[in-house]
């Protein structure tokens, strides 16, 4: 008993030092190693836990960390992860509870009394949100600009819309004023052969602009489909944004934006983009944000052959293109259902479905791949949503293709960023990578909730 209780303890520190190395795909795989010898140490699955946090795993994180405090409910570090995993996943109230608990057990912590007295503010904000909702058909944002009153001034020497049109000319000018860290002017900001398909940006705009010096900028000849998640996580989210707005108003039948499950208000609260729009801008100009993201398009379907979408597949057989057709998109996300899984589901080696480890939605195996293929007449699917070592990533026998754009994400991962290229009328995909640039000293999650910022630590 004792010699697998100090192997088990070996496979810790080494799953500890490749935690150290940021390296959280083989930690995690030596915390279960550890776990398979002894399932009754509670800092394994807490260890674990924050490495499923660190690759995004909510669910998984959540699981560990309940499972923690089932073999020791004194382990106050289980009831911190679980508190982080319930805030990832926007169940504010079931953390709350979690840090009352450390709050409790703890009264002179004062990190644990902080993070509770922050959450509880987003337990009240949420509430007073929902008392003074209206039944009424909300009013938008729109409604109550002046954009016409809104005066530049004499000093501002930044970019300017030509006849309130946004020009090629412009474009580049504003992506040099974006890259000197300058802001846009308010007025500007708020009228703002081959598919190149692009994955997950998330706020790193010095990638942006590295995509477009290898790739070449937008055009009637060059267009791109970005797929979601352009913003929160990095600290350059505004000035992404309002990059791809732009070329989308300068190109609209040549350019496409599809939605991502960051672009929601509950991820854009946690994450950082809610907080960047405010630092920078107003709190009206993030609602403008919030609507423009609701009518974002879930999916995108090239030449018949070819299904984008940013998460994946479904939770149920049977789903149809007529049926994405038909969903009511001008909303945030539900729990559950077809618009849900094409922002958050994920695809994996095994046949069938099973629980997703984001905690949303579902995983989903080749067969459904095949069969939603199969019965919609398509060829294959390129997805974004997870970090890929590479950039890119083909499984299920070459139908589901994942691509991620954000390399170095979050200035930690070192993996790379991919974009492909859709060609001739076999739409074959031809994948190119890259790696990342330096961006000004602005460290990822700058404007994230605090919560995060340091439950994640």
């Amino acid at each position: 008993m004792a010699e697998v209780t100090n192997e088990a303890e070996l496979l810790k520190e080494k799953a500890n030092k490749f935690f150290k190395e940021k390296d959280y795909e083989n930690a995690i795989k030596y915390y279960s190693e550890a776990l398979e010898l002894n399932p009754s140490n509670a800092i394994y699955y807490s260890n674990r836990s924050l490495a499923y946090l660190r690759t995004e795993c909510y669910g998984y994180a959540l699981a560990d960390a309940t499972k923690a405090l089932e073999v020791d409910k004194n382990y106050i570090k289980g009831y911190y992860r679980r508190a982080t995993s319930n805030m990832a996943l926007g169940k504010f109230k079931a953390a709350l509870k979690d840090y009352e608990t450390v709050v409790r057990v703890r009264p002179n912590d004062k990190d644990a009394r902080m993070k509770y007295q922050e959450c509880n503010k987003i337990v009240k904000q949420k509430a007073f949100e929902r008392a003074i909702a209206s039944d009424d058909k909300k009013k938008s944002v729109v409604d109550s600009l002046d954009i016409e009153s809104m005066t530049i001034e004499d000093d501002y020497v930044g970019p300017k819309l030509e006849d309130g049109k946004v020009t090629l000319q412009f474009m580049k000018d504003m992506m040099d004023w974006f890259k000197d860290q300058k802001k846009l002017h308010r007025k500007c900001a708020y009228q703002t052969d081959k598919l190149t398909i692009c994955g997950d940006t998330h706020g790193q705009y010095y990638d942006l602009l590295n995509i477009f010096e290898l790739n070449g900028l937008p055009s009637e000849t060059n267009p791109y489909l970005f797929n979601g998640d352009f913003v929160d996580r990095g600290s350059f989210s505004v000035e992404v944004i309002l990059t791809l707005f732009g070329f989308k108003l300068l190109y609209p039948d040549h350019f496409h934006l599809l939605r991502g499950n960051h672009e929601t208000d509950n991820m854009n609260q946690m994450y950082g983009f809610e907080g960047e729009v405010k630092a920078k801008y107003t709190a009206q100009m993030f609602q403008l944000f919030s609507e423009v993201f609701q009518w974002l398009p879930l999916a995108q379907c090239i030449n018949n052959k070819v299904l984008v979408m940013h998460g994946g597949l479904f939770s149920e057989d049977g789903v149809t293109l007529e049926d994405l057709r038909k969903i009511d998109r001008n909303r945030q996300p539900p729990d559950s259902g077809p618009m849900c899984d094409l922002l958050w589901s994920d695809p994996q080696p095994q046949n069938g479905r099973s629980i997703s480890k984001r905690g949303v939605s579902c995983q989903f195996g080749p067969d459904v791949t095949q069969h939603f293929l199969e019965q919609n007449k398509l060829d294959y699917i390129v997805r974004s949503h997870e970090v890929k070592a590479e950039g890119y990533e083909v499984t299920h026998s070459g139908k589901c293709i994942t691509v991620f754009s954000a390399p170095n994400y979050c200035d930690q991962m070192g993996n790379k960023g991919a974009y492909i290229h859709l060609r001739g009328s076999d739409l074959k995909p031809e994948f190119h990578q890259f790696t990342a640039v330096p961006h000004p000293n602005v460290k990822p999650m700058a404007y994230a909730n605090t919560l995060m910022q340091l439950g994640m630590m």
